[in-house]
C-alpha cells in the first residue's frame, strides 16, 4: 500500500531510507529551492546527486525523482516517476530505470563541456589575434561569441570642435571560426580598409 507523505517529516525520514536502501554511503540534505512542495536531496556513494519531490499535495504517495546534472542549462535533467510503496520500492526504480539516464545525460553533457571549452579556445586565440592588431581594443565576452570594439578620435592632437570617431566592432563566433566586421568613420578611411579586405592574398 502506498505510503501518505503528508509532512516534511515524513518526508525526510522516508528519504532517508530511501538512501540506505540505494547505498550505505548516501545520505540526504534539504532542498529548500523546490517550492512545489516536499523535497529532498539524496547524494549517494559515488557522486550522483537526485532530487526526490512531491509534486502535488493532493498525490502524496506519487513522488518524482530528478537525476541533477552540473550544467542542467545544455542537457534535460532526467526524471522518473515512481509510487511511494516503500522506500525499497523507490530505491530500485531508482536504481533500474534513472541511473541509466542519469548516465546517458551525464555523458552527453561532459561532451557539451568539452565542446564549448575548445571553442572558447579556440575563440579565445582569434580574439587575442585581431585585439593585437587593434592597439587598445576592448574586448567583451558574451555567451559562446567574443565582441571587440576599437575607437579612435580622428581629430588631429589639439583640434577642438565635435568628436570624429574612427570605430570597429569585431564579434568571433562561437567557434572561433568566424568572424564579422563593423567599421564606421570617415570615407577615406573605411574605404582603404575595404579595400585592403578585397586585396587578393596568398596562402
Amino acid at each position: 500500500m502506498p505510503q501518505e507523505l503528508t509532512t516534511q517529516e515524513q518526508f525526510d525520514a522516508f528519504a532517508d531510507d530511501v538512501a540506505r536502501e540505494l547505498n550505505t554511503h548516501c545520505r540526504t540534505a534539504p532542498l529548500p529551492e523546490y517550492a512545489r512542495g516536499l523535497a529532498r536531496l539524496i547524494v549517494d556513494g559515488d557522486g550522483r546527486t537526485l532530487r526526490l519531490c512531491q509534486p502535488d499535495d493532493e498525490q502524496p504517495s506519487r513522488l518524482k525523482v530528478y537525476a541533477a546534472l552540473p550544467d542542467e542549462a545544455q542537457v534535460q535533467t532526467p526524471s522518473i516517476r515512481v509510487t511511494a510503496i516503500s522506500a525499497h520500492h523507490v530505491a530500485r526504480e531508482i536504481t533500474r530505470r534513472l541511473y541509466l539516464l542519469h548516465a546517458e545525460a551525464a555523458e552527453l553533457a561532459g561532451q557539451i563541456a568539452a565542446r564549448q571549452q575548445a571553442e572558447a579556445g579556440a575563440r579565445a586565440a582569434v580574439a587575442e589575434a585581431v585585439a593585437g592588431a587593434l592597439p587598445g581594443a576592448r574586448i567583451e565576452e558574451e555567451y559562446r561569441r567574443t565582441r571587440i570594439i576599437w575607437q579612435h578620435d580622428a581629430r588631429p592632437p589639439g583640434q577642438q570642435g565635435p568628436v570624429r570617431v574612427d570605430s570597429v566592432c569585431v564579434i568571433v563566433g562561437a567557434s572561433g571560426e568566424s568572424v564579422s566586421v563593423e567599421a564606421s568613420g570617415r570615407p577615406a578611411r573605411v574605404i582603404s580598409m575595404l579595400a585592403g579586405f578585397a586585396r587578393p592574398t596568398r596562402e
